[in-house]
């Protein structure tokens, strides 16, 4: 009876952990349908305290993928003037943008210490 319920607990585990596997592998391969073919793409690579560029530019009136990779620590990125919050549950967004100018990008999930200078800015051309 016992290796029975063992046995059962290990399958339901077992499916469990490879339905998540599967989740995460198609939000990742699939960030936004047909964003891939077209329009801008923009990737915030996130490690601890810093986004890996300064700024991203973009132009006024294509649309915008924007994706977010977490390469070190969990980080969130948002976005306000265009109204993009990327977390671990929501990775990419794509908008258009309508105005030009400079917007600043913020992580959105607390992550320590130097999360107060975890910013970075989109230009819109």
């Amino acid at each position: 009876m016992k290796k029975a319920l063992v046995l059962l607990m290990g399958i339901a585990l077992a499916i469990a952990l490879a339905a998540c596997g599967n989740k995460e592998d198609k939000s990742a391969a699939t960030p936004t349908a047909g964003a891939q073919a077209s329009g801008q793409q923009v990737v915030l690579k996130a490690t601890n305290f810093k986004f890996d560029q300064t700024e991203y530019r973009v132009k006024k009136g294509e649309p915008v993928t924007i994706t977010l990779e977490n390469s070190q620590g969990v980080h969130g990125a948002a976005l306000k003037e265009f109204n993009v919050n990327l977390n671990n549950g929501n990775k990419t967004a794509t908008f258009t943008p309508d105005k030009t100018g400079s917007f600043p990008i913020t992580c959105s999930i607390m992550c320590g210490t130097g999360h107060a200078d975890m910013k970075t800015v989109l230009v819109v051309e």
